[in-house]
């Protein structure tokens, strides 16, 4: 099981914009279907964005899609969320999540994960 770091997550201004990493360790990015969730307080977890272990197939959530970007970096174990345009609504604790070749047929839940990073808060001001 891979071992997933988030960071780049803090404070920012509506409008701001900010770039969270995800280093994998223990495995081998490119097998990895890759996503990211969030958790506002008191609500459930919600699918942000996600990419195929091919990088073929990405998906977003309707309420980030032209704002956010997801993106991977084999060779240095990496995927990033660029997020653009914040707003209040996209405060949440920000978790990136793998699972191994998982195929990208519609928006997963994170059930469908396997492992799971600590998180990195993110504070979008108004």
């Amino acid at each position: 099981q891979v071992q997933l770091v988030e960071s780049g997550g803090g404070w920012v201004q509506t409008r701001g914009s900010l770039r969270l990493s995800c280093r994998v360790s223990g495995g081998t990015l490119s097998d990895y279907t890759m996503a990211w969730f969030r958790q506002a307080p008191g609500k459930e977890r919600e699918f942000v964005a996600a990419v195929s272990f091919s990088g073929r197939r990405i998906l977003y959530t309707d309420s980030v899609k032209g704002r956010f970007t997801i993106s991977r970096d084999n060779a240095v174990n990496t995927v990033y969320l660029q997020m653009n345009s914040l707003k209040p609504e996209d405060t949440a604790d920000y978790y990136c999540a793998a699972d191994p070749g998982r195929i990208l047929l519609g928006a997963p839940g994170p059930a469908e994960f396997r492992s799971w990073g600590q998180g990195t808060q993110v504070t979008v001001s108004s």
